[in-house]
């Protein structure tokens, strides 16, 4: 039996070998798998136009105003200043008396806000989940989320008229012989009315983020720790912490990033002329340099000293965290 033979084609009719791509030509997988996502996602994609827009306008393109910094800015003049006039006004407000009073007060209520207000929630949280009626819990939720709805005038009001001189507070300590203190006039009383507040409004809606956290821990881990003898303290501390320590380094950097912004509104609305020795910050401090004062160059110089303190915060929190626990924003 013999086996077919195929026949070489005649020479010249060969079909020529590919052409090879130039090299300028080649597309990078990552540049067209890129392509591919986003015709295959664009409506998904869309949805981010409008929040990066958003961030554009209001973030980013102000920035450029941080120019009048350095350069002269007069009313009704450049938007971008007059001339250029270097690092006098950073030089002004270091040697200025009273830039540094209230960046002390800045670094005080940002700390006590920062020591107080973060651990609490993580605190409620913990004590919420170990709650096993669940009206009780939905009531307590309930209480606890209700002033984070309210709005920071109602906050600030309901405060002064709890704390005034013929207030409620007032009243229940004339019952027991003391008199009547004068919370809103007493600068030694305004870090405690600040932080306290603060701790109403926040706390409760803190606690959402981290029972949610908690709700992703395996209950199998529960379970090898009763089986192991393991208290409900001791549970807590090696099974349910370390579960939400991802989402407790996150919020930390946050917080330790907006710390020099400590809450302008509230502040605004609570303290007064007696209280600026330990009420006044950096943000009522320009408020009142660049609004009130025109001085908006000046003003510009220390809100940008102020950024770049945040700046560095935030960096160095985040490069501490992946180092230390091995969890970071970026």
């Amino acid at each position: 039996m013999s086996t077919p033979t195929t026949s070489a084609p005649p020479p010249g009719t060969q079909d020529p070998p590919p052409a090879k791509t130039p090299p300028h030509r080649m597309r990078s997988p990552a540049r067209t798998g890129w392509r591919r996502a986003l015709r295959r996602d664009w409506q998904l994609y869309s949805l981010a136009v409008l929040p990066l827009l958003f961030f554009l306008v209001f973030r980013y393109l102000p920035m450029i105003g941080n120019v009048i910094a350095f350069r002269r800015f007069e009313p009704g003049g450049s938007i971008l200043g007059e001339h250029w006039v270097g690092l006098r006004y950073v030089e002004m407000f270091l040697t200025d008396p009273t830039f540094w009073q209230v960046f002390r007060n800045t670094l005080w209520l940002g700390g006590l806000t920062l020591v107080f207000c973060f651990p609490i929630p993580i605190v409620l949280a913990l004590l919420l989940n170990e709650v096993r009626r669940r009206a009780l819990k939905r009531f307590v939720q309930s209480v606890s989320y209700l002033p984070h709805f309210l709005s920071i005038v109602i906050v600030a009001g309901i405060t002064l008229q709890m704390l005034a001189t013929d207030g409620p507070v007032n009243h229940m300590l004339g019952w027991f012989g003391h008199e009547p203190v004068r919370f809103i006039q007493e600068p030694d009383w305004f870090r405690t009315i600040y932080v306290g507040s603060e701790i109403w409004q926040t706390a409760g809606w803190g606690t959402i983020l981290y029972l949610a956290a908690l709700t992703t821990i395996d209950e199998d881990l529960y379970e090898a720790a009763r089986i192991d003898g393991a208290s409900r303290w001791r549970q807590t501390w090696h099974v349910t912490l370390p579960g939400i320590r991802p989402t407790m380094i996150t919020l930390l950097i946050l917080n330790i990033g907006t710390f020099m912004a400590v809450g302008f509104e509230k502040i605004l609305l609570l303290y007064n002329p007696l209280t600026y020795p330990t009420a006044d910050v950096i943000s009522t401090y320009l408020y009142r340099t660049g609004v009130e004062s025109n001085s908006f160059s000046y003003a510009a110089a220390i809100g940008l000293f102020e950024a770049v303190i945040g700046l560095i915060l935030i960096t160095s929190a985040n490069q501490m965290s992946r180092r230390t626990v091995g969890t970071s924003l970026w």
